[in-house]
């Protein structure tokens, strides 16, 4: 009896196991050529509105890599990932490094890249857990396999959360400086990629000593990596 019913749930933990692979695959390969109009974090913020009675409406706006300034694809590249263009999803280096600085008694602190963060950020919701993050693996594995480098690039600038309810590069420069996400100035940029660490509590137009000093570093980041760096993108 034991033995028949462990059999009947292996068999369907099997089956929920390949229509989640199968459903994951087609899902990612769909959204490789559609716009993205929402993600999993701008649905759990609307829930946590709605726990919590009150109004969040969200803004966001969806632009394809054209209409995305270069300035803020390299101040996010120069901020988040400068190897983006070099690692296949997981940066082993800055993995390493992270644990070897918690392990020497320094905070904890992330070493997630563009395709992780593209990953939760789209798919899962957010905290820690070993669970999300093996989750969060599996959708990092299929990005990179499926999606080019640019892709996941014009995904995460369109998704990413910039301040409460603002979600996306358009309404992030419309809601800091009033402007569109491909008129985005070398500055403007640095501090918008500058606040990505802490957006809900951190401003891009009034930054303060942190955020400022963040911006200038990655405006010479952006310099060091340079122009050709985008490049690399397109012809992955």
């Amino acid at each position: 009896m034991i033995q028949a019913w462990l059999h009947r749930a292996l068999r369907w933990a099997a089956l929920v196991g390949a229509a989640f692979v199968v459903l994951s695959i087609v899902l990612v390969l769909l959204l490789r050529y559609v716009p993205v109009y929402g993600s999993m974090v701008m649905l759990e913020r609307k829930v946590e509105a709605w726990a919590a009675s009150e109004t969040l409406p969200l803004r966001h706006q969806w632009r394809p890599w054209a209409e995305l300034s270069d300035h803020a694809k390299l101040a996010v590249i120069a901020a988040e990932d400068q190897r983006f263009a070099l690692h296949h999803g997981f940066d082993v280096d800055e993995i390493r490094r992270a644990w070897e600085a918690s392990r020497n008694g320094a905070t904890l602190r992330g070493a997630s890249t563009i395709s992780q963060q593209t990953a939760k950020n789209l798919f899962l919701w957010t905290g820690r857990s070993w669970l999300r993050k093996g989750f969060e693996a599996w959708f990092t594995v299929l990005l990179e396999a499926l999606w080019p480098k640019q892709r996941i690039l014009e995904v995460y600038l369109n998704i990413v959360e910039w301040d409460h309810g603002v979600f996306g590069l358009e309404a992030a420069g419309q809601h800091y400086f009033g402007v569109s996400a491909g008129r985005l100035s070398e500055t403007q940029a640095s501090r918008l990629a500058a606040i990505l660490p802490n957006p809900r509590h951190w401003d891009a137009t009034r930054p303060g000593p942190h955020v400022e000093r963040r911006s200038q570093w990655i405006r010479q980041q952006m310099r060091n990596l340079g122009p050709g760096y985008l490049e690399q993108l397109a012809t992955d």
